[in-house]
């Protein structure tokens, strides 16, 4: 330790006069150490562009929302739902627990069911989406819709849109011969049952306990009873 003070010492200054090893105080071996320590510090300046954050990256995403081109600058972290509720305004979907674990932001992507909270808008370039307000309006209902309204399929409605969403794409799942995992037969076409749709919409939570109700309505969109 000592030998290595009296090298940088020398390194700093090569005209100090150095004192003999054996006659140097405690004191003057602390001073010194202090002052190597001191000497690697980087400067404050460099401190501080270290800890500077990195400006978020934007960029231009095109998307065909419920029928109508929309092309916005978003930040590249921006979710698919923050994107609709946020940006363009189609509070319809409702943000539940924003980890895909209820159900509440379910929208149609190119005729799939996609949860919008754990999709990037920038993953979605030049998708189809379509939301609750894409499906239906007042005055012209989808058949999900007017079907959740003659069977009473929800009660506080906070995710009713995510419901009907999720309900339609479970239908085309089945028309599409898409099986789930309780399909008997993964080669043959899956039938309207009550254990295919509890299986299929078990992604959506309804706190509020209406499954018997929302049940009844997609089977009878569906043409059957389940």
């Amino acid at each position: 330790m000592l030998a290595r003070l009296i090298a940088h010492c020398r390194q700093k200054d090569p005209d100090m006069a150095i004192p003999d090893p054996l006659q140097i105080t405690r004191r003057e071996v602390l001073i010194a150490g202090a002052a190597t320590a001191a000497s690697s510090v980087p400067g404050a300046a460099g401190a501080q562009q270290a800890q500077q954050p990195e400006v978020p990256v934007s960029t231009q995403v095109s998307l065909e929302v419920n029928g109508t081109p929309r092309t916005l600058e978003l930040d590249t972290r921006t979710s698919l739902l923050d994107t609709l509720r946020e940006h363009m305004h189609l509070t319809g979907t409702k943000k539940g627990c924003d980890q895909g674990q209820c159900g509440a932001c379910t929208v149609l992507v190119n005729g799939r069911r996609v949860v919008s909270c754990l999709s990037l808008a920038v993953m979605n370039e030049g998708a189809k989406v379509i939301t609750i307000e894409g499906l239906g309006t007042p005055k012209n209902l989808h058949p999900m819709q007017a079907a959740f309204i003659r069977h009473d399929g929800y009660q506080c409605g906070y995710c009713t849109p995510g419901q009907i969403c999720s309900a339609v794409g479970a239908l085309d799942e089945i028309r599409r011969g898409v099986p789930s995992h309780v399909s008997a037969d993964i080669t043959a076409q899956p039938l309207v049952s009550s254990a295919e749709l509890r299986e299929r919409m078990s992604g959506n939570i309804c706190r509020c306990g209406a499954y018997s109700n929302i049940q009844d309505a997609i089977a009878e969109v569906a043409g059957g009873k389940a």
